[in-house]
């Protein structure tokens, strides 16, 4: 029997159970990349409002941090290329990383993987499916998006070369996410360790980018090579054959990984608890099951913080080496200062989204442990909803805080040692207060996993809204009324004359109407069965 026996068979039905998963990456990719060609003739008509784009982008480095160079602001399709190239990219590579994972470590842990090696089956077919699966999957985002953008008035070959970047990027992934899937113990670990590979990646090439470095520091990162295809200025399709590549090495080094690996084990191996002790409260419990994704999410912050208090030192260097923000200092319209002032808060509003994520995480990790029946037990004995609930919240909120201030203590302490205008004091006190808006977005996964879990993707509509909202609304001159949406929008500036502080007021409000939902939702209905 050949190791990939049943392969055609059981790729077939999972893409018949599957094919829905993959659905909202490629919207996000499409909708990202159609709306940029359709929207920028509207938005900025004429040459004074592009000149105007580029200025906004480059007073603002955490905007090419996040997007990576801006080549060409001047046309629709190089205007497309900034804004979609990195982030649909992400997404495609974040959607093959969970197709992969969930159809093979995720099988193995649900017990479906037994199930469906006692038929007619070769060691390497499940493995074979699920990257059979994120590589279609990847190649779906590009063939929509890149069709999808041409007919939307984008140019054919700008277009199609910009969504072959977004394949290439979930191939690459798919590779990598095979890899970690025989390496994890479980699920979750083999996740985390391929999107913490990609997070790494992808701030690694902003920030090369972002200070000009060398140009081997570009080429030795997979994500800058889809950067240099340079779609819409330069069109280099050569890139491409990089990514190819290291998909073909990615995937041998899985497969033989896989072949050599026992069943339902990994490489790293899990650790088992204490032999004896009990856990004497709520909380205690909610924090030993979390312990390891809190530590990793720690280690992280306190590298982010460092990566961003560094780039933070060198933010008069980056704008004056920009034309079009020298020529605007040069007038006076504005001070190196206040530019200064409005790019922490840009990057501090990103670390609050950020660190949004580990709390709905958490949040998320309840309704695990309510699915595979560990919740039952604990309530049948003295150990009321509420008080269950109340544990794993209060992880879900203090994380969170914990890893906002730790990135803010970073850029405070590295930014009022260089010569930027910049004190401890006022970019520590801007991160306190950008914690209530992270509540806010936490807040709506407690909302969600209380009242509805069935739908646990609505537990990240906070982080996706602030997101979109915070970072990329102002590209395309969104009115305050609906940038208001996000909390961040309400988060004073300290620096400011007279901040506006009654905005941490309006975003504690639907705080505590979310946790409330929350609480009543768990309390009053089933759980799952």
């Amino acid at each position: 029997m050949s190791a990939l026996t049943g392969a055609g068979p059981l790729l077939h039905t999972s893409l018949r159970h599957e094919r829905r998963s993959f659905a909202p990456w490629i919207a996000l990719a499409t909708l990202l990349s159609t709306s940029s060609v359709l929207f920028y003739p509207v938005i900025f008509p004429n040459l004074v409002d592009r000149l105007a784009l580029a200025v906004a982008v480059g007073s603002n480095p955490a905007l090419g941090l996040l997007f990576g160079p801006a080549f060409d602001l001047s046309t629709a399709d190089g205007f497309n290329a900034w804004r979609s190239l990195a982030l649909a990219g992400f997404l495609t590579a974040i959607g093959a990383i969970f197709t992969v994972v969930r159809t093979t470590r995720g099988q193995e842990d649900s017990g479906q993987a037994e199930l469906l090696a006692s038929g007619v089956m070769g060691r390497g077919t499940r493995l074979a499916t699920g990257v059979g699966l994120g590589l279609l999957g990847a190649l779906a985002v590009g063939l929509i998006a890149g069709i999808a953008t041409g007919l939307c008035g984008g140019g054919w070959e700008s277009s199609m070369l910009l969504a072959a970047t977004f394949t290439a990027t979930g191939w690459m992934f798919t590779g990598i996410a095979a890899i970690t899937a025989q390496l994890g113990a479980d699920s979750r670990t083999a996740s985390s360790l391929a999107v913490g590979t990609l997070a790494v990646l992808f701030l690694l090439r902003g920030f090369a980018y972002s200070h000009s470095a060398p140009s081997w520091t570009i080429w030795a990162n997979p994500l800058g090579w889809m950067t240099e295809t340079r779609p819409a200025s330069g069109d280099h399709w050569w890139p491409l054959l990089l990514a190819l590549a290291l998909t073909v090495v990615t995937l041998t080094i899985a497969f033989a990984l896989q072949a050599r690996r026992d069943f339902g084990q990994g490489a790293i191996p899990s650790r088992p608890g204490p032999a004896r002790g009990r856990v004497r409260s709520t909380w205690r419990l909610a924090l030993r099951i979390n312990t390891g994704p809190l530590l990793t999410w720690t280690i992280a912050f306190i590298a982010l913080g460092t990566v961003f208090g560094y780039f933070t030192t060198s933010i008069h260097d980056i704008l004056r080496e920009d034309s079009a923000v020298a020529r605007v200092l040069a007038a006076g319209a504005t001070t190196p200062e206040e530019l200064t002032a409005a790019f922490i808060v840009t990057i501090l509003s990103l670390v609050g989204i950020l660190a949004a994520i580990p709390g709905v995480q958490t949040m998320l990790r309840v309704r695990t442990e309510e699915i595979e029946d560990r919740v039952e037990p604990l309530l049948a004995g003295a150990i009321s909803r509420p008080r269950y609930y109340a544990g794993n919240v209060l992880i879900a909120l203090i994380a969170p805080t914990a890893y906002t201030l730790i990135a803010g203590t970073a850029i405070a302490w590295l930014a009022s040692g260089a010569d930027i205008g910049v004190g401890f004091a006022d970019t520590l006190l801007q991160a306190v207060v950008t914690v209530p808006a992270v509540w806010t977005v936490v807040a709506i996964s407690i909302a969600v996993i209380g009242a509805h879990p069935s739908a646990p993707i609505a537990a990240w509509a906070g982080v996706l809204l602030s997101y979109v909202l915070t970072i990329l609304g102002p590209t395309f001159k969104l009115w305050d009324s609906i940038l208001a949406i996000s909390p961040f929008w309400h988060v004073p500036r300290v620096t400011e004359t007279d901040p506006a502080w009654w905005g941490l007021v309006w975003i504690s409000i639907p705080t505590f109407l979310f946790i409330t939902i929350g609480f009543v939702g768990f309390r009053r209905r089933d759980l799952a069965r």
